[in-house]
């Protein structure tokens, strides 16, 4: 399954994200232009084929029977220092629709767990990046 297909910290790195985006079953052309450009600033777009991999990960998604082990799984591949950075990046990614469902404050919930993140400092990640995203639609402070 995954584990034979996601060998590489960049694999895992973009399949966390797709996880991330795609927890809700929907693939908007916002969600997916800020993936993009976050696997862009990241320069994994040189190291992975970003096609390739969203294949990939379709492939195996209705598979996943233990979403913490596969979570646990991927960030084994990371390695992440900087913890809260990654977890940001998974918030900012299940916030690009409007919406915030019962699946995605789950998994970010499981990633949190995972990166060792208590619930008051997933809380204040949660609410800034909130936040973050109203003020970019709404230019207001």
């Amino acid at each position: 399954m995954y584990t034979s297909i996601v060998t590489t910290q960049d694999q895992a790195l973009c399949h966390l994200f797709f996880h991330c985006c795609l927890e809700d079953e929907q693939f908007s052309k916002r969600e997916m232009d800020d993936l993009s450009a976050k696997l862009v600033a990241l320069n994994l777009n040189t190291q992975v084929s970003i096609k390739d991999e969203l294949v990939h990960y379709r492939s195996y998604k209705p598979e996943i029977a233990d979403e913490q082990a596969y979570i646990r799984y991927l960030l084994q591949l990371i390695k992440p220092v900087n913890e809260l950075a990654l977890y940001s990046y998974c918030v900012e990614l299940c916030l690009d629709d409007p919406t915030l469902d019962a699946r995605e404050e789950a998994l970010l919930v499981k990633i949190a767990e995972e990166l060792e993140i208590g619930a008051v400092e997933a809380l204040t990640v949660n609410r800034l990046i909130a936040q973050r995203k109203v003020v970019e639609g709404q230019k207001i402070f």
